[in-house]
């Protein structure tokens, strides 16, 4: 290897983006970890542009997809066309067959398009026909979403936001980092650092991830914080899944990797268990009608575990 590291992918991030430092963390966070990212936020917050920016950073192979109304579960994973002169079906491969794949505004299209993604995001293949076809490695879903009640979106069910990693809610800019913006792309296009890191780089910085400690209490530190979730609770019906557990310990290990650690701390679990947890909970009805903060919630319920 040439001694690249996740920080040269964070510094080439924020070459484009301005500020959202929690964004990009959390960005490479789901890189780092083997997951899936859901984007979280109104429109014209760069999201579609934090995405790009990854995906250009990285020498792998980059597919978009615009998800609207209309759209096909086979304009997505591909499709099976007779041909004529050779008397056979072939097989015509969807954008999900990239390296990086952007499901833009994911919630503007139906259910049946949102199930075709799900077993490209779990098992890592997709099912054309009769065939089965492997994805390739690494393979990583980012996805935006804009807030749910706007016009002409959808609720993603709760069985696949378990799929993503990690949720990352996008929030507006300070008042000085609006005025960097202006300064920067009033004039220019936005310019994305290309090729910063290659694809062996992340299956590498992804077995050293895979190789952070985790003490034993640690462990039970991160089980107690997804338990937590479960216990009665006037605003919460449901809480987090096994796969939330699973989640911070791979999470916890990311964030250990990038501090330059070989170990992860008690700080690193509490730090990433909201992006974990958040969209794994399923909230009662008084957290959206009474106007509760789901977040802040979260953010509570965390800091109620005390850390080993």
């Amino acid at each position: 290897m040439n001694g690249r590291r996740p920080s040269d992918v964070i510094d080439a991030l924020h070459h484009t983006i301005v500020g959202q430092r929690s964004v990009v963390e959390a960005l490479l966070l789901g890189l780092l970890a083997n997951g899936h990212v859901l984007l979280d936020g109104p429109p014209g917050l760069a999201k579609t542009l934090a995405c790009r920016a990854l995906a250009a950073a990285l020498e792998g192979e980059f597919r978009r997809v615009q998800f609207t109304p209309d759209l096909l579960p086979s304009d997505i994973v591909g499709t099976r066309i007779f041909d004529q002169r050779e008397g056979r079906f072939t097989t015509m491969v969807g954008p999900i067959f990239a390296n990086v794949v952007l499901a833009d505004e994911i919630n503007r299209a139906p259910a049946k398009v949102q199930s075709a993604l799900l077993e490209a995001m779990q098992e890592r293949q997709v099912t054309i026909g009769p065939q089965t076809f492997p994805l390739p490695d690494p393979f990583i879903v980012m996805a935006t979403m804009n807030p749910f009640d706007t016009d002409g979106t959808y609720q993603l069910p709760l069985a696949q936001m378990d799929r993503f990693l990690i949720r990352i809610g996008v929030g507006y800019p300070s008042r000085d980092e609006e005025l960097a913006i202006l300064d920067r792309f009033a004039v220019e296009d936005t310019q994305l650092l290309r090729a910063v890191a290659s694809m062996p780089d992340v299956k590498t910085w992804r077995e050293q991830a895979h190789a952070v400690h985790l003490d034993h209490k640690l462990k039970r530190y991160i089980v107690e914080l997804v338990a937590t979730t479960r216990e009665p609770h006037d605003l919460i019906e449901h809480g987090a899944s096994p796969r939330a557990t699973l989640a911070i310990a791979h999470l916890a290990r990311a964030k250990a990797l990038l501090a330059g650690r070989d170990y992860a701390l008690p700080d690193d679990a509490r730090a990433v268990a909201p992006l974990a947890l958040r969209h794994r909970i399923d909230f009662s009805y008084r957290v959206a009608s009474e106007g509760h903060d789901a977040d802040r919630l979260v953010e509570s319920l965390v800091l109620a575990v005390p850390a080993p």
